[in-house]
């Protein structure tokens, strides 16, 4: 069984403390910081999706030295969302962390835990047979919670939250669906959809009513998710290594026209193109 160090636990326990009482300062009504006195959940909301986000992107560059800073920064705002509930009497960040631990042992019938993570010593049955997989087990246990606290059966896309990145969402709300036999039999039948839902904006297009165009460009974005999906791709995922790879080709193009002491504002399209191509070609050929 893996344990931390009596000394880990024990500085980890600490930098905890020391960072919780960081944020009760900072909110202090006489002497806390002015910015910091006027947040409400909904203004601190969009941080943690941004600092979400560049943990993402150290991860993805493997910068280890910037990681735990990234990290620092998304924890600092369950801290910060934790005070201001604390502030209102709603809980507090202990109420967070035994919630999400007793969540974490509920969702994991087939470990075993010790009494430093059960807060009461309990007689746990032997590990179930994960006939499914630990994967759907999970998922069977998380339906299992929503229907307990709903009160009853819940719908197949329930829990699926709309503040989700649009992609993210759509995925999910396709393996959904797919769960309850809402699906196509293959991948060749959702990649047929695409290519139906592309016809159908051109139609719409040619028409030129936005709104219209506006739909079914999203039932195209959908149907590609759905193919990701299908596939065992993150939309998200292609879709930054796309934006990584525009990036990279467009400072290229800019590189070799600043080489030359050109602006990128006065060539025409043709000039871009073959630059473009030039950029790609490299690329693709690898380092020389």
């Amino acid at each position: 069984m893996t344990d931390f160090s009596s000394s880990g636990m024990a500085e980890a326990e600490q930098q905890l403390s020391r960072l919780l009482a960081l944020m009760a300062r900072l909110r202090d009504p006489e002497e806390g910081c002015p910015w910091d006195k006027e947040q409400t959940f909904e203004t601190i909301a969009p941080y943690a999706i941004e600092e979400a986000y560049e943990v993402m992107d150290a991860i993805q560059k493997q910068d280890w030295r910037a990681f735990p800073d990234e990290l620092g920064d998304l924890l600092l705002q369950v801290v910060y969302q934790a005070q201001l509930a604390r502030e209102q009497g709603l809980f507090d960040f202990a109420t967070v962390a035994r919630m999400v631990t007793e969540k974490m042992i509920r969702r994991h019938p087939h470990v075993t835990f010790g009494p430093d993570v059960l807060s009461v010593p309990v007689q746990q049955a032997a590990p179930p047979v994960v006939e499914a997989g630990v994967p759907a087990q999970w998922e069977q246990l998380k339906e299992r919670e929503r229907r307990a606290a709903g009160g009853g059966v819940q719908g197949a896309l329930a829990g699926v939250p709309p503040a989700l990145p649009a992609l993210l969402r759509a995925s999910k709300l396709a393996s959904r669906a797919a769960r309850v036999g809402f699906d196509w039999p293959d991948e060749r039948g959702v990649l047929d959809k695409v290519r139906e839902e592309v016809e159908e904006f051109a139609v719409e297009m040619a028409g030129g009513d936005h709104a219209r165009m506006q739909d079914e460009l999203g039932d195209i974005l959908f149907s590609v998710a759905s193919l990701a999906r299908r596939l065992k791709l993150d939309p998200e995922a292609c879709l930054r290594q796309a934006c990584d790879k525009f990036t990279r080709r467009f400072e290229g193009v800019e590189a070799r026209l600043t080489d030359k002491g050109l602006s990128m504002a006065e060539q025409d399209v043709q000039t871009l193109d073959a630059l473009w191509r030039e950029v790609k070609q490299q690329e693709q050929a690898g380092p020389a």
